[in-house]
């Protein structure tokens, strides 16, 4: 039967990962859900109120309202990262250092500009179908300067860019 928990554990645990997922769902809303500079009408009415630092956030808040977003709690900014794996485009949904963990679905990158691995440069994608290019157009650069490096698999920041290719990569940056 292998080690999966039976009657009344079993419940416990679908229970109990239930409430991780509530939980994670609810700190992501309250992370990310407001931006801290949240702007408010003026005039009759609106009253002045007072600034106050809310303890464990960031920001000020007027009085009756808090911005609860907690520091440490980092909110997810889904990028479309190249794959090197399979030569295809994906969401990342998680990354750092250079490379994405954990990839979501296929897509097209903004403007266009896709790494072509047989030419091993950046190129403008004419005809682009879930995530890969069908036609290939002329050399190009990502607007962010984040490029891949084929050298390792990572996506570093380009000093010098020239016809779709880097020609000297600095720090690690985010696909």
């Amino acid at each position: 039967m292998g080690n999966r928990p039976v009657g009344r554990a079993h419940a416990r645990t679908t229970r109990y990962n239930r409430a991780v997922r509530l939980l994670a769902i609810v700190l992501l809303v309250v992370g990310c859900g407001n931006p801290p500079d949240v702007k408010r009408p003026a005039g009759a009415g609106s009253g002045a109120g007072t600034t106050t630092q809310v303890a464990g956030g960031s920001g000020s808040a007027a009085t009756g309202t808090a911005n609860l977003t907690p520091r440490e709690v980092g909110c997810p900014h889904p990028s479309c990262a190249y794959h090197p794996g399979t030569a295809t485009y994906f969401t990342c949904l998680s990354g750092g250092a250079g490379t994405c963990f954990h990839f979501g679905a296929a897509c097209m990158p903004d403007g266009g500009c896709m790494y072509d691995p047989a030419a091993r440069s950046y190129k403008q994608c004419q005809h682009g179908v879930e995530g890969t290019c069908q036609a290939w157009g002329a050399a190009c650069a990502p607007a962010s300067k984040c490029m891949l490096d084929p050298s390792d698999n990572l996506h570093k920041q380009c000093d010098d860019v020239a016809g779709g290719t880097c020609k000297r990569f600095g720090a690690l940056c985010a696909p």
